[in-house]
């Protein structure tokens, strides 16, 4: 899990397929920003760049996930 920088702001988010272990906590933290792959369960991001109303969800996720797969950078202040 990495949560560069912690301001305001959804920012832009990313995800290490290769680290990702299918547990589906982003998408249930955060559904309308992750989902998981049909074919090999792994994450798949949906929205790169989430809204501010998402932010929270977001963060949720990134410390949800228990491979540490997701990364959430913040915008430049």
């Amino acid at each position: 899990m990495t949560l560069a920088g912690q301001a305001s702001g959804a920012g832009r988010v990313s995800a290490e397929r290769e680290r990702c272990v299918g547990a589906g906590q982003c998408v249930l933290a955060a559904p309308a920003v992750f989902d998981q792959d049909e074919d090999d369960g792994l994450v798949h991001v949906l929205v790169e760049s989430p809204s501010e109303s998402q932010a929270d969800a977001v963060r949720d996720a990134v410390r949800a996930c228990p491979s540490g797969a997701l990364t959430l950078r913040q915008p430049a202040a």
